[in-house]
């Protein structure tokens, strides 16, 4: 015959399962946090190439921002910060750094980590014009 569990311990689990819930809720998010600034670094790297390209074939500062821009769909374009520098003329590097300030998107994350995180990444290219 099988006998019922003693009555203290019928409501274990359920007071585990309450105990662990918010715990695991807060993992859940900020894995998703991560992905997320994993995507953002890797558009803010890709606005850096594209900027670098651009500002290795022609010297308009608007061509070089509207590239970075371009190359980073993800991103709010008011929140890039685009620099660059030159060195010399033609077969002389030229150097783009690209600043992203990148808010926290996932809710309960941002009280944990701050609001934002700030993203740069930076290229370097021969500049193929004289």
């Amino acid at each position: 015959m099988h006998n019922p569990p003693e009555r203290s311990s019928r409501g274990s689990a359920a007071v585990e399962f309450a105990l662990v819930l918010p715990l695991v809720f807060a993992v859940t998010l900020g894995l998703v946090q991560v992905g997320v600034l994993a995507r953002d670094r890797a558009l803010v790297e890709a606005a850096a190439r594209a900027a670098a390209r651009a500002a290795a074939v022609e010297p308009d500062e608007t061509a070089i921002h509207d590239a970075a821009v371009a190359a980073a769909p993800g991103l709010d374009a008011s929140s890039l910060t685009i620099g660059v520098a030159r060195a010399g003329g033609q077969g002389e590097p030229v150097t783009v750094s690209v600043g992203y300030e990148d808010p926290m998107r996932v809710p309960f994350i941002g009280w944990l980590v701050g609001t934002s995180v700030q993203l740069d990444a930076s290229a370097v290219m021969r500049q193929e014009y004289g």
